[in-house]
């Protein structure tokens, strides 16, 4: 099983794993209702280096972000459930709307968000390139989103 880990720490063990040539993957995100998109992504992302770190959105920021009725799944159940898929090394929960401080914290070698995104939109893509890293897009699954399975649970069961 991966491991839920604090920021500082992460970063430590990161820049030891980085010394032995290992190159680190980071994305981010909510997966407040953990679907296949999201297994899939996650699978594309770990593809792109030697191990993958997922920065959390914590359940402030989920607030923040979606408003006052996300999250669905709490913060500990969302890492839980992340760091029990095989294609997850870590995880890293964060309280702020966007993963900036996290990326200039652990310096990943890879950044990867959904190809929804232009790079130049990606929070944090200068900061990895500027220490060489790369920025990766990954096509997104159409039709699936934690949205649309809320919206479908509210339509057929009130």
């Amino acid at each position: 099983m991966s491991e839920i880990i604090e920021l500082e720490l992460l970063a430590a063990k990161l820049e030891q794993l980085r010394e032995s040539g290992v190159r680190a993957v980071f994305t981010n995100g909510c997966f407040d209702i953990l679907h296949a998109g999201h297994v899939r992504y996650l699978t594309a992302a770990r593809s792109k280096g030697d191990l993958l770190v997922v920065g959390l959105n914590s359940d402030a920021s989920v607030r923040r972000i979606k408003g006052e009725k996300r999250p669905v799944v709490s913060q500990e159940q969302r890492a839980e459930v992340l760091a029990g898929l095989r294609c997850v090394d870590y995880v890293t929960i964060f309280d702020e709307p966007d993963p900036l401080r996290v990326i200039q914290t652990l310096k990943p070698d890879v950044l990867v968000k959904g190809a929804d995104w232009a790079e130049k939109d990606i929070i944090g893509a200068d900061a990895v390139k500027a220490r060489g890293g790369k920025i990766e897009r990954i096509e997104v699954v159409p039709d699936i989103s934690t949205t649309r399975i809320i919206e479908t649970i509210i339509r057929r069961y009130s």
